[in-house]
């Protein structure tokens, strides 16, 4: 291992002050820049800049570089760090000012190696599982939901399905990620399975006998469906491509089923009896 002398990289004095190392440091930095560099070795050079000044921008840093450099150490001499070396020294740095690089080992072996906070691991996400609305799930949109006493304005991505995750950083209760299983909120008008949703379309009997039209509401808004004549209670009319979106990009929307359900009014009054008495003999 070499020894480095700071000064000369940055090309300042050792009796260069704060300002005048920083205005060295940026000037050079600038003209080493990888990004934009036409230099030669600019990544290695831009490298060693960064370097040297992280080792010269703290005063404890540089006040201990400046003892070792006393003793006689010039550069690309073979070099090992005294072993009383930072001895009443606390080192710290900032490693992200190498640009994401590290430093070599001259600058560990003197301030960073043996100081270094080992990684910490990822805290494992809290779970919760909400309900969202079957309107936002065909749209897209955010919904207000309450996690463990927690008001949270959470994004709700169009298509999301049943049992499907979202992940939110940083909202657990210890910190950490909040993971939130996804269930769909009870519609009133729409039973779900799958991505296909059913809608009960009460008709009248002779609705249901002679066929109609008739408005029928969807996630997307009411159509009119025509309902063929003879249809019965149970008989499944579809509107294709009515029904929850998909997730993914190719994937198809679902279909929207219409389950005709036929009332039969109660008489209330002798004509609606005789009514009665009447399509009875009609079809006897």
């Amino acid at each position: 291992m070499q020894f480095k002398d700071y000064y000369e990289t940055l090309g300042v004095s050792p009796s260069a002050n704060d300002a005048e190392v920083k205005a060295a440091y940026r000037k050079l930095a600038r003209k080493y820049h990888p990004d934009v560099s036409k230099e030669p070795q600019a990544e290695e050079r831009f490298k060693a800049v960064n370097e040297a000044y992280e080792a010269l921008r703290d005063a404890e840093k540089r006040r201990a570089y400046d003892q070792l450099r006393a003793q006689g150490f010039r550069p690309g001499e073979e070099f090992r760090p005294p072993p009383d070396f930072g001895s009443g020294f606390h080192f710290e740095f900032d490693e992200g000012a190498a640009g994401g690089s590290g430093f070599s080992d001259f600058f560990e072996s003197l301030f960073g190696r043996a100081r270094r906070e080992a990684p910490r691991a990822r805290k494992e996400a809290e779970k919760a599982r909400i309900e969202v609305d079957l309107d936002i799930v065909y749209t897209g949109g955010t919904q207000r939901v309450s996690v463990r006493g927690k008001l949270l304005e959470v994004r709700i991505p169009k298509g999301i399905g049943e049992g499907q995750h979202i992940r939110l950083a940083g909202q657990g209760q210890r910190g950490g990620d909040l993971l939130l299983e996804i269930g769909y909120r009870r519609h009133p008008d729409f039973a779900v399975e799958g991505r296909d949703v059913t809608y009960r379309l009460p008709l009248q009997p002779w609705e249901a006998g002679l066929g109609t039209e008739a408005s029928v509401p969807t996630l997307g808004g009411a159509v009119m469906l025509r309902i063929p004549a003879g249809s019965g209670s149970g008989k499944r009319l579809r509107l294709k491509g009515r029904g929850l979106p998909a997730s993914g990009k190719d994937a198809p929307p679902g279909d929207q089923y219409v389950e005709v359900a036929v009332q039969i009014p109660t008489p209330a009054t002798d004509e609606q009896r005789q009514a009665y008495e009447q399509l009875k003999r009609a079809f006897e």
